[in-house]
C-alpha cells in the first residue's frame, strides 16, 4: 500500500519544481519532503524525481502522480455518498488553451464547487500531451483522440478572426491582403506552438508556406490590445473582438473568412464520475460561446 503523504510529496515536488516550494505547499519541512520521496523511491525500487532546477518526475514518478490524483478524485466521489467523510476540496489539474480560458472556461469552473483548480496553460494542439503523460486529469484539446483510458466529448469550435486596426490596414494593406504585404506586415504570435496565423493564410490565400514578421506576446487580451493600438494584426477569438468589430475599432483582414478551431473535452475514464459536475459545466459553457461543429 502506497503512503498518501509520500505520493502528495512527489506530486508537489514535480509541480512546484523544488523541495522547498513543495514543503511550503504541504506545510512541512524540506527535510520531511526529502525523507518521503526517499522512502517512496525505496518502496518502489525506482528513481522518481530527477533533482535539478526544476526538479521533475521520471516516467515512473508521473505514473504515481497520476495514481495520486485519481485516488483524490475517487475519494471525492465516495464522499458524495458518505458525507461524513468530508475530505475537503479536491485539486483538479486541467490543461487548457489560453484563448478558451479568456473567453468561456472560467464561468464553467465557477459554476462548480468542491474543487481547487490547477490550470496548465498550453496550446490546444499540444494539451493532449499533458493528459497522455498523466500530468492532468482532463484537457481541452484540438485532438479528438482516441487516447487510451480516456473519453472525449466534442465541444464545438472557437471562431477566430484575422483583425487589425483601420489605420494598420491602411498602412500595410493599401492594395489588399496580398502575399507581399503579408510578408512585410508585422503579425502577432502567442508562442512557437501557435499556428493560427499560418493556418488562416493557408485557408484564405492557399499559401502553405508563409514567412512573416511577428511579435511574440503570450497573452490573449494583449493580442486584442496590440491590434487596437495598431502594433500588428493577429488571430483573435471572436468573443473577445466582437464589440471592437461592431464599433469599427477593429476590422477583419481581406474577405470575411473566419478560422474555426474544433475543441474537445478529454478526461481520464477512471476520474469520469468525480468530473461529472465539471464536465456538465464545461459542456454548458461551450454551448453558449462556441460554434457548433
Amino acid at each position: 500500500m502506497l503512503d498518501p503523504t509520500q505520493l502528495a510529496a512527489l506530486a508537489a515536488v514535480h509541480r512546484r519544481g523544488s523541495f522547498d516550494l513543495a514543503a511550503r505547499d504541504l506545510h512541512v519541512t524540506p527535510s520531511a519532503i526529502s525523507q518521503r520521496i526517499k522512502a517512496l523511491e525505496e518502496a518502489t525500487g525506482a528513481l522518481l524525481i530527477r533533482r535539478g532546477q526544476p526538479c521533475l518526475a521520471t516516467a515512473t514518478g508521473l505514473r504515481l502522480i497520476r495514481h495520486h490524483d485519481e485516488m483524490a478524485l475517487l475519494e471525492r466521489t465516495l464522499a458524495q455518498d458518505l458525507p461524513g467523510l468530508a475530505p475537503g476540496p479536491a485539486t483538479l489539474r486541467i490543461a487548457v488553451n489560453a484563448d478558451s480560458l479568456a473567453t468561456w472556461v472560467i464561468p464553467a469552473l465557477a459554476a462548480t464547487t468542491g474543487f481547487l483548480y490547477d490550470l496548465v496553460i498550453d496550446d490546444q494542439d499540444v494539451s493532449q500531451d499533458w493528459l497522455r503523460r498523466g500530468e492532468v486529469a482532463a484537457a481541452i484539446t484540438a485532438h479528438p483522440g482516441p487516447l487510451q483510458g480516456c473519453d472525449t466529448i466534442p465541444l464545438g469550435s472557437l471562431r477566430y478572426r484575422a483583425t487589425a486596426s483601420p489605420a494598420y490596414v491602411a498602412r500595410w494593406f493599401p492594395d489588399g491582403v496580398t502575399p507581399m504585404a503579408l510578408s512585410l506586415a508585422p503579425a502577432l504570435t502567442f508562442s512557437d506552438k501557435d499556428r493560427l496565423q499560418t493556418d488562416w493564410v493557408a485557408q484564405t490565400l492557399g499559401m502553405q508556406r508563409f514567412a512573416f514578421l511577428t511579435h511574440r506576446i503570450a497573452s490573449s487580451q494583449a493580442f486584442v490590445d496590440a491590434c487596437l493600438a495598431g502594433l500588428a494584426w493577429g488571430m483573435n477569438p471572436e468573443p473577445l473582438v466582437a464589440p471592437h468589430l461592431a464599433s469599427g475599432a477593429l476590422v477583419t483582414l481581406g474577405p470575411d473568412a473566419p478560422l474555426d478551431v474544433a475543441l474537445h473535452w478529454q478526461f481520464t475514464r477512471l476520474a469520469a464520475p468525480a468530473l461529472r459536475p465539471v464536465t456538465d459545466a464545461i459542456r454548458a459553457a461551450a454551448r453558449a460561446i462556441l460554434v457548433p461543429t
